[in-house]
């Protein structure tokens, strides 16, 4: 059993292939900042659907970490980020979670930034005060198929190869026509990655999520990829009626990990996700011409996973508080010109995932519980039923490794 106190190089190099990361990395405060300083100030991190700032001076407010993010639709209509710091004494300039504002100014002495981030107006500071040099430090923010991702990063990681793979799939779901439904905010009392290893499974849901095995398979033929590669023929049906309609569906891998797309299959006959499986908006959000056409599932770590559908999409957004603390938000989506009452109701609409996210917040909360104990000692993964978790868990190891190990520790 490794020590609580080994170094993080040491139990990087002692991880056991196929087995449960061992305790300190879901308890120790030192691990939880050695992932934030390696992970999530270094990566892409998913924000939020652009359709959240639907007008000029719209603002979202992030934080990860030590970091305080403003996302805002600047006056040329493009979305931008900047460090929620002024910089005159480093005040913030929103504290709302969310707003809109005809200029960034400064509660403090109202210093006053264009919504773009330069300076504009810093009373009683001199002739020789040049705002040029005192403009919001910009943070990297990138739109894709009406999705948001911003990076922490001094240099950014190339957004690229992500944009360009994801981007046909993401395409049909018409994003860019969406309006938020409904949006859920839940903290887990659980490490940010027991949410993701969680989601990674279907092996718990039959015990756990009665109302989403009303739609979703838990068969691993289904929605997992065999060691081959290779699907079953009810699996290439569905990718080949999809894709000739014009829906890009198959399996795409990044080949470092970090994400996936594919269009899956729910069960015989479910359109969506709701207790009756028929779609739950008549309005559809997108231009797939199938009702049962599944899900493209899209992660991309270590800040989300989604949902979209014919009728509405779902994004969820994970984002660490603390070594034993989660922040899940979700958000339903569904065309900006549908009505509420009319087109959808809101309880059909949102119950299946409003339920499995409670679930999984008891489930994710009783493993941390469990693994607290100093009895706990990493089990087997299943291969079958848990090569989604092993994935993730080589993903996490080879970036940990990249920083904290020697360059000759290969990942698993």
């Amino acid at each position: 059993m490794a020590s609580p106190t080994a170094p993080l190089s040491e139990l990087l190099s002692q991880h056991r292939p196929g087995h449960a990361l061992s305790q300190p990395f879901y308890t120790s405060p030192e691990i939880y900042e050695a992932d934030l300083e390696t992970i999530w100030y270094r990566e892409w991190l998913f924000a939020f659907p652009a359709c959240m700032l639907d007008k000029t001076g719209a603002y979202q407010r992030l934080r990860i970490g030590a970091y305080d993010v403003i996302v805002i639709r600047d006056g040329k209509g493009e979305i931008v980020a900047f460090h929620n710091s002024c910089r005159h004494r480093g005040s913030v300039l929103c504290s709302a979670a969310q707003g809109r504002v005809a200029k960034l100014t400064c509660p403090y002495h109202q210093w006053t930034y264009d919504l773009d981030g330069k300076l504009l107006w810093a009373r009683d500071m001199g002739p020789d005060f040049d705002p040029s040099k005192h403009g919001l430090k910009p943070v990297h923010c990138r739109t894709n198929a009406g999705l948001v991702y911003i990076c922490l990063a001094a240099e950014a990681p190339d957004f690229e190869p992500f944009a360009q793979t994801v981007s046909p799939y993401l395409g049909v779901h018409d994003l860019s026509n969406a309006k938020v439904a409904f949006q859920s905010t839940i903290i887990e009392k659980g490490n940010w990655k027991l949410v993701w290893e969680n989601n990674r499974e279907c092996y718990h849901c039959a015990g756990n999520h009665p109302d989403l095995c009303r739609t979703y398979p838990e068969d691993p033929t289904i929605t997992g990829v065999s060691a081959d590669g290779t699907f079953p023929e009810k699996v290439e049906s569905h990718f080949n009626r999809l894709e000739a309609a014009g829906a890009p569906s198959r399996f795409k891998v990044d080949e470092g990990g970090q994400y996936r797309v594919a269009r899956m299959p729910l069960l015989d006959g479910a359109e969506s996700y709701t207790v009756s499986g028929k779609i739950a908006v008549q309005k559809r959000l997108g231009n797939i011409p199938y009702l049962d056409a599944g899900t493209l599932l899209l992660f991309h770590y270590p800040t989300t996973w989604n949902h979209f559908l014919t009728d509405h999409s779902i994004t969820f957004r994970v984002t660490p508080i603390g070594p034993q603390e989660t922040e899940v938000q979700t958000t339903w989506l569904v065309n900006k010109d549908a009505v509420e009452g009319v087109d959808y109701d809101l309880k059909n609409l949102t119950t299946v995932w409003e339920h499995t996210n409670d679930e999984d917040r008891r489930v994710v909360e009783d493993n941390q519980q469990g693994i607290n104990s100093p009895a706990f000692e990493p089990g087997p993964y299943s291969k079958t039923h848990e090569d989604g978790v092993i994935q993730f868990v080589n993903w996490y190891l080879g970036r940990m490794r990249s920083a904290h190990a020697p360059a000759t520790l290969a990942a698993e």
